[in-house]
């Protein structure tokens, strides 16, 4: 199992990007849960998650500018990132969990990096 986040790029602050995670491998062994971010110096924190029932978490400093949505097969996800600020500067990763027999397994992305000039 892969996860594969795309998406990152350099954009103005307002500006707007979209992030996408897939994974890869068989059917309904993984399910994509969140978006987490991780600045130079700073450690990973959670930017938003979608739990097995659709409820979604943000964190205070994206709520309202960020928005997590995942396929019905819960092996896709993306986050649309709008007005964004110099500090979401940082690299993006994506985490799901393993189903069946990769359950208790996490799995992540390899990042994308997200820089935003003001």
């Amino acid at each position: 199992v892969q996860l594969q986040a795309s998406g990152g790029g350099l954009v103005q602050a307002g500006g707007s990007l979209r992030l996408s995670c897939s994974s890869s491998g068989k059917p309904f062994s993984v399910r994509v849960i969140g978006w987490y971010r991780q600045a130079p110096g700073n450690q990973r924190e959670l930017v938003a998650d979608i739990n097995d029932l659709g409820t979604r978490t943000y964190a205070g400093s994206v709520k309202g500018r960020f928005t997590i949505a995942r396929d019905s097969d819960e092996s896709t996800m993306t986050l649309q990132m709008n007005s964004l600020k110099p500090e979401d500067t940082a690299v993006y990763y994506c985490k799901g969990v393993g189903l069946r027999n990769y359950r208790g397994r996490d799995y992540w992305g390899q990042g994308t990096q997200v820089t935003v000039s003001s």
